[in-house]
């Protein structure tokens, strides 16, 4: 199959619109043609002009780990150009920086979940692009986790950077689908363009909607393979949870776990509450011991979440019940565990975490309400994601 930035490298008609145009490039390190070359590189050996480039969260060469740590505008060392960061002293384009350019080439890989900051980037360069007169063209690349929708749509004036609007977390959309969707749900007036891709096929295993002959590059540091993106609109919830999402350890965001909790009584749990919710998974006990972030130093008890192997059916997994139904057994078993973490997520300082992520406090009520079941959850749920199944419908492209 080819990506969209492979499209465009093979077919000079697909580049002819472009050609003697500022191009700009909105990148980070998975932003790789078929043969692996980084498409800054791959770009400007095609002969294009590009003017700039600019970084998501984590920059465009993935230079910092955390959540919440700012990138700053440079000089590319290689090519001379402005490299504007949108997660540093500003998460919108400046007029400044939207004067540097003609056409945005946005050449991102995402994960499929909605507060994955790159959803909100698309967003915000679309309306800035709107504002200021130019083209965005997404080359488009997969969605990893495929077509299932799940979660709870975002509430209006829940709006965030990572909530850019009435979506639920599993949205299902690439990229480039997604900027139709936005433009028709935000009214925006613009050039737009997908290039798309050729040959994905988000239904067909084993890879689904990642396809398993090209190799996975991460697309944020923490985001290390197939499985964490597939577990992703789950396990991070765990950001607004004291619970460690194992960050500190090699395989961040497939698990969950503290010091304080005993695994096995927690799956065990979680099979009692709602065992329909664990389909499409295995879940494994273990051990591990974050390096830094929460719980540094200490051993933790945790449960992995394996959305890989023999076990895994893309349509049955359901990665944000999942999770939910995690922190529903914990709360079963250790009624007073102090399960929410209250800190400032991601500049929203009024609100719980927990609620910034899921757009709402609805999944924190019902995992807090001793005599809500698993069917209450799926009572607010299912309506949502109906909706959004009939929304996308008319702007998906495969």
């Amino acid at each position: 199959m080819n990506f969209g930035i492979d499209r465009l490298l093979a077919d000079p008609e697909l580049r002819k619109p472009i050609e003697g145009k500022r191009v700009a490039l909105l990148a980070h390190p998975a932003s790789v043609t078929a043969d692996l070359t980084h498409s800054l590189d791959a770009l400007v050996a095609a002969g294009l002009n590009v003017s700039a480039v600019f970084g998501p969260q984590h920059g465009v060469r993935g230079d910092l780990q955390d959540n919440m740590m700012e990138s700053p505008d440079y000089t590319d060392p290689t090519y001379g150009m402005p490299v504007f960061s949108l997660y540093g002293e500003v998460r919108r384009p400046t007029g400044q920086s939207m004067s540097t350019f003609d056409v945005l080439l946005v050449d991102l890989q995402d994960v499929g979940c909605r507060i994955y900051t790159f959803v909100t980037t698309l967003l915000y360069v679309l309306e800035a692009a709107a504002a200021h007169g130019k083209s965005v063209w997404v080359l488009d690349r997969p969605n990893p986790a495929g077509r299932p929708i799940e979660g709870l749509t975002l509430l209006p004036g829940w709006e965030s950077f990572v909530g850019a609007g009435p979506m639920p977390m599993r949205h299902g959309m690439t990229l480039g689908e997604m900027g139709h969707w936005f433009i028709e749900q935000f009214g925006l007036d613009l050039d737009y363009r997908v290039i798309a891709m050729e040959g994905w096929a988000p239904e067909t295993g084993p890879g689904f909607g990642w396809p398993s002959e090209r190799p996975w590059i991460n697309p944020s540091p923490n985001a290390a393979n197939v499985n964490m993106a597939r577990a992703y609109a789950g396990t991070v919830m765990l950001e607004g949870t004291t619970l460690s999402e194992g960050r500190g350890t090699t395989r961040p965001l497939e698990l969950f776990g503290a010091p304080d909790i005993d695994a096995r009584a927690v799956i065990a749990e979680m099979r009692r509450i709602a065992p329909q919710w664990l389909a499409g998974c295995t879940l494994r006990d273990i051990w591990f011991q974050p390096t830094f972030h929460k719980h540094v130093g200490q051993l933790c008890a945790g449960v992995f979440i394996h959305a890989e192997g023999g076990a895994y059916d893309d349509e049955a997994f359901r990665p944000w019940r999942l999770q939910a139904l995690g922190f529903k057994a914990i709360r079963a078993l250790y009624p007073d565990y102090d399960l929410w973490r209250d800190f400032p997520y991601e500049y929203v300082f009024d609100k719980l975490a927990i609620d910034v992520i899921n757009g709402g406090p609805g999944l924190r009520e019902w995992v807090d309400d001793a005599g809500a079941e698993a069917g209450d959850l799926d009572a607010i749920t299912l309506p949502d994601e109906a909706a959004w199944t009939e929304a996308r419908a008319p702007h998906l492209l495969y």
